[in-house]
């Protein structure tokens, strides 16, 4: 599902990235832990094709059977919003839109059927427990309500892979817990494969494999 090799990242003279590599296959959970700065978010923004690795020889990055690194901008973009779900700590919706809207974007970016993907967000916020909520906006819900629309929004381009940062940094234990089961519930029930960067020790733990960066590269 996702093949990264020799992936390096420098910001100025600082380097983040000091060749990694990396194999994840179809219907993993797995998770990245180490100390703030070893490089987890950078190698998550690389893996989401949200930023691209230096050039370096022999680097490589398949994803979902595609070198997209060979891609340009605007293909990968396309790429991006059919194949990939992101969830942030920070739930990033926004806040003038409701629940319901706010999941409805990324299908609406693919010029997908608007009263197609109104039908299938309803079935995702259903599924996700927030049926009487569709209509109120981020203000109106709880963290763990923001966080769930934030889960329908990945998810609703039917993506093959989510990728989380801190997903459940920002909520109380009980919706961290709720939100922790959530991911395999999904992962069980739609097949998705789970990218989560977390420090939070019982998510890790939860995962089919936990990779451990220290200074750049994974060591274990």
């Amino acid at each position: 599902m996702i093949q990264a090799k020799n992936i390096h990242k420098y910001y100025d003279q600082l380097q983040v990235l000091k060749g990694v590599d990396l194999h994840i296959h179809k219907g993993e959970i797995v998770s990245i832990v180490g100390a703030s700065g070893a490089g987890k978010t950078t190698l998550l923004q690389i893996l989401g094709t949200l930023d691209r690795p230096h050039n370096q020889p022999e680097v490589s990055l398949v994803i979902h059977g595609e070198d997209v690194l060979k891609m340009n901008d605007k293909n990968l973009s396309k790429f991006r919003n059919l194949n990939l779900g992101f969830i942030f700590q920070f739930h990033q919706l926004l806040p003038e839109f409701t629940a319901l809207e706010n999941v409805c974007i990324p299908a609406f970016i693919a010029n997908k059927n608007k009263k197609d993907t109104e039908t299938e967000a309803k079935k995702l916020l259903d599924y996700l427990g927030l049926s009487h909520r569709i209509h109120h906006k981020p203000n109106a819900l709880s963290g763990g309500e923001q966080q769930r629309v934030a889960v329908a929004r990945a998810l609703i381009n039917q993506p093959a892979i989510i990728f989380a940062d801190e997903p459940s940094g920002n909520l109380d234990t009980a919706s961290a817990e709720n939100l922790h089961q959530l991911f395999f519930k999904l992962r069980e029930e739609l097949g998705q494969t789970f990218v989560i960067v977390t420090h939070n020790e019982e998510l890790a733990n939860m995962a089919d494999r936990k990779l451990v960066m220290v200074d750049g590269l994974i060591s274990s």
